[in-house]
């Protein structure tokens, strides 16, 4: 099946997959081919995709939506990034400011409330993602040395 991860900016993702991982407001949904057709909208969260080698590829997305087909899902995000794009330090710089902000008290303006809460969800999951694809890529260096070692 065919997956797109697009956001009004750029193509963040596009490619043939044996599955998807979404973060659906109502819980997380896994998508596999000839799934029937479906239109959800998409929380704050990460988004997997299996490749056909059996890779798996992360994404950090800040809510939109996906439309699901038996053979293609489109995930038309707020705002998406790659793993491999995600600068940890600028994800943990943006955290450590919307704690701050949390911690100095409950604004008045429910608005500016949900925009400080809203930057602390979105920083944590770009931590996340991150930090998990950073753990995926160190895997198969440690086979290949236990491999190497027998």
């Amino acid at each position: 099946m065919h997956c797109d991860i697009v956001t009004q900016e750029r193509t963040v993702f596009s490619g043939d997959v044996k599955s998807v991982s979404l973060p659906g407001t109502e819980g997380r949904m896994g998508i596999l081919p000839d799934h029937s057709p479906l239109l959800t909208t998409l929380g704050f969260g990460e988004v997997m995709v299996r490749l056909e080698d059996g890779t798996e590829e992360f994404f950090a997305i800040g809510g939109g939506y996906a439309e699901v087909q038996p053979e293609k899902v489109v995930v038309l995000a707020d705002s998406a990034e790659q793993a491999e794009e995600i600068d940890l330090e600028r994800a943990e710089r943006a955290r450590e400011r919307a704690e701050k902000f949390m911690a100095e008290g409950v604004p008045e303006d429910p608005e500016r409330y949900a925009q400080i809460r809203a930057s602390l969800q979105r920083a944590q999951i770009r931590l996340d993602v991150a930090h998990r694809r950073r753990r995926k890529s160190a895997l198969p260096t440690l086979g290949r040395r236990f491999e190497d070692e027998e």
